[in-house]
């Protein structure tokens, strides 16, 4: 099942963007309703969204070469693949969380919400935690000592969005974040692992990233996965490594669990906080 999925994949890789359901159907030798429930099952998301979220993975670069050589949104816009003006804004503006013009800009006018504060890592280790969200979900989780570091960060990333600071907005979201980091993660549902979290994301990667992250959200808390283990669920077996990148470029720690991954011969791993973090997240879970 899984090399007919990757062969759907790969087409819509080829192609740059989304194909009829038809003919990735025809592809596969599934009806159009088979290829849909099992491509769900095996990466956790549609083929639609699969083919839409490779799209903006050209888009992205496209805008930003085209803001340094004073080209225009539109063109960039035909050259990631969009057949319309009117699909590119409905489109383009849902999978970049901004309008197009805005991700061009740096986020240049994007409200962006931002709070932190105090998390006992694995119930042990003092940290802060830092939560950034739009009016659609969760943005960023970044772990630290300090809080302007720690935003410093997400500025650095879309240096023009208007970051503002509301505690009082995001009070039940930063003490939901510091839940997770306590060990207070839950079980997931695999049947909808984007909602499996209190919590929605409004997170922005490219279509494996999306994939990877997804993977991570049906792990429940208590329980790991190897890198080779969640490659091997997505059907790309030799994408290892890419697994760990897209673990270690994951935007929304704890709320995204990248920290239940490991070696296989059984080695924490990498992780962007830090090794001792990653044993008290996993040590708290377990306890649980």
């Amino acid at each position: 099942m899984r090399d007919r999925v990757v062969a759907a994949c790969r087409a819509m890789d080829e192609a740059g963007g989304p194909l009829p359901l038809e003919e990735l159907a025809a592809l596969t030798g599934w009806s159009s309703r088979q290829l849909g429930r099992r491509f769900t099952e095996v990466l956790g998301t549609t083929p639609r969204a699969y083919g839409e979220a490779l799209r903006t993975q050209r888009l992205r670069p496209a805008l930003r070469q085209g803001r340094a050589a004073g080209g225009t949104v539109l063109d960039a816009a035909f050259s990631a693949g969009y057949g319309s003006v009117r699909a590119f804004y409905e489109q383009g503006a849902a999978r970049l969380g901004m309008t197009p013009s805005q991700y061009a800009a740096g986020g240049s006018g994007e409200r962006l919400l931002w709070s932190a504060g105090p998390a006992v890592v694995g119930g042990a280790e003092e940290r802060r935690v830092l939560v950034v969200a739009s009016l659609n979900g969760v943005v960023a989780v970044r772990i630290g000592d300090d809080d302007d570091a720690l935003l410093a960060e997400v500025a650095a990333e879309l240096p023009h969005a208007d970051l503002a600071h509301e505690p009082e907005v995001l009070t039940d979201v930063v003490a939901a974040v510091a839940a997770l980091a306590r060990g207070a993660g839950g079980t997931v549902d695999p049947a909808a692992p984007d909602q499996a979290s209190p919590l929605p994301l409004d997170v922005r990667g490219t279509a494996f990233q999306a994939a990877v992250w997804a993977a991570l959200r049906r792990i429940p808390a208590g329980q790991t996965r190897s890198y080779a283990e969640v490659a091997a669920e997505l059907g790309r077996p030799t994408a290892v490594r890419a697994v760990a990148r897209a673990c270690a470029t994951n935007p929304a720690a704890l709320v995204t669990p990248c920290h239940r991954v490991v070696r296989s011969d059984g080695g924490l791993g990498g992780f962007r906080w830090g090794l001792e973090v990653k044993r008290a997240l996993l040590a708290a879970e377990q306890a649980i």
